[in-house]
């Protein structure tokens, strides 16, 4: 049986041959990473050039709220994102000149060391949503009369991210969320695996994203096990 996302839409396996070659390029620049010349640099930096990358997304790539986590994410999706930003395909005012003034082997390192670490977002079980919950419906079922996919059937339940290409989503904030919208849809950020990304933005609302990001922030806002089964207890008062 097709996965829900090919067998919906089947317009989007002419494209899945772009997955391939996605994989060939990112894979063969990997290849030759170091994951502890990586760490350096990504703890260290290359001053003056280079900032330490800990320094905007975490000692252990958890990400904040201005920058998104990058631990655990695949080490393809990672390559190829500090390619683009080095070819300036991907544009972005801090990231562009750090990883422009990295070389290759550099870069593939610094993905690698963070696609290593562990992912700050613990799995959670997603309930079955409602069409009124904008952000729930998008999330887990997406707007298939508009050629919007479920965000999980590609990143995965909980936006927890689907290596090598596909990377966490439910850390993001609303305003990063809509930055990478507007540039998909500006044409300054590459489609993605599938080319999907910027058909999707295009259909995509700025109501749309925050409700998306409100979801998932409310689905991550506990652990794992308290999320699955029970509410949030009462918060203590001061």
């Amino acid at each position: 049986m097709l996965h829900p996302f090919f067998s919906c839409k089947p317009s989007f396996l002419q494209a899945a041959a772009g997955v391939a070659g996605l994989a060939l390029s990112a894979g063969a620049l990997a290849q030759g990473a170091d994951p502890s010349a990586g760490e350096r640099i990504a703890r260290e930096g290359l001053p003056p050039q280079v900032a330490a990358c800990i320094t905007c997304h975490g000692a252990r790539g958890e990400g904040s709220a201005a920058f998104p986590p990058v631990a655990g994410a695949g080490k393809a999706y990672l390559t190829a994102q500090l390619e683009a930003f080095a070819s300036s395909s991907r544009q972005q005012a801090v990231m562009g000149p750090i990883a422009k003034a990295l070389d290759a082997a550099q870069r593939a390192s610094v993905a690698a060391w963070f696609a290593a670490l562990p992912t700050p977002l613990a799995l959670v079980k997603e309930t079955p949503a409602s069409p009124s919950d904008r952000g729930a419906w998008l999330a887990t079922r997406g707007r298939w009369q508009e050629g919007v996919p479920a965000c999980a059937q590609c990143h995965g339940p909980g936006g927890a991210g689907v290596a090598p290409h596909f990377p966490p989503i439910g850390g993001l904030s609303a305003a990063y969320m809509q930055e990478q919208v507007n540039a998909w849809q500006a044409g300054t950020r590459p489609p993605g695996p599938l080319g999907l990304m910027a058909s999707v933005a295009k259909q995509l609302s700025a109501d749309d994203v925050s409700a998306v990001a409100g979801y998932y922030a409310k689905l991550h806002a506990l652990p794992a096990s308290a999320a699955a089964s029970t509410p949030a207890p009462a918060k203590a008062q001061p």
